[in-house]
């Protein structure tokens, strides 16, 4: 696996990917984004490429809050100080450096990525991060979950409220306050990944969530 160095259409030169980018990250001045599917062949950085005074900013597939191995992946960047949101769909796999340098995917048989320093291709991608993150579901720290599963009054809870329970209601049949509901069902989305009650229903009933806690 390489690292294609491009700065300019006719010259290029190849280097290990892992020492290539880490190289890149090390020198950061300012800033790191990036748009991650969480895929082998996508340019991306881990926790420990994190360093004080660089502000660092992600954006994953939603997807990524459910499961196990990849949400922990989330929570460890947000941990260290990265700034996660996560989408629907992330449009491309794409990681810029200080808005000048950027790492895309060259040939995803092998997971080699092309470094870039064209201005054009810098900020396209950079537009791009731009245009998806007001939009992108803010990862709190507190909102990382274990596992993937329910706890069972959070499963009551969502099978209240899909019935179509105020708030009130919910919370006396468990005997929480509402401040508690209210609370559950904001940290639910945020795991889900949804932007209203109404899409977290839709994506619980994705995953089974409701037809197990009716089963």
């Amino acid at each position: 696996m390489t690292v294609t160095l491009l700065s300019r259409p006719t010259g290029f030169h190849q280097v290990p990917a892992q020492d290539g980018i880490a190289g890149l990250l090390a020198d950061a001045q300012d800033s790191v984004i990036a748009m991650s599917t969480l895929t082998p062949s996508g340019p991306a950085f881990g926790p420990r490429d994190v360093r004080p005074g660089i502000r660092y900013r992600a954006i994953y597939p939603d997807t990524a809050r459910t499961a196990p191995t990849l949400c922990r992946h989330l929570g460890a960047m947000s941990l260290a100080g990265v700034a996660v949101r996560t989408v629907p769909l992330v449009p491309m796999n794409a990681l810029i450096i200080d808005n000048s340098i950027a790492v895309l995917p060259a040939d995803t048989a092998n997971g080699s990525v092309a470094v870039l320093r064209l201005h054009s291709v810098v900020t396209t991608a950079t537009e791009l991060f731009e245009r998806v993150w007001p939009d992108a579901v803010p990862l709190a720290d507190c909102d990382i979950p274990v596992g993937t599963d329910l706890s069972l009054r959070e499963q009551e809870m969502l099978r209240l409220l899909a019935l179509g329970a105020t708030d009130e209601f919910a919370a006396a049949q468990l005997g929480i306050s509402v401040r508690t509901v209210r609370r559950m069902v904001a940290q639910i989305m945020n795991r889900l990944g949804a932007r209203s009650r109404f899409q977290a229903g839709v994506k619980a009933a994705d995953r089974g969530w409701l037809l197990d806690r009716a089963s």
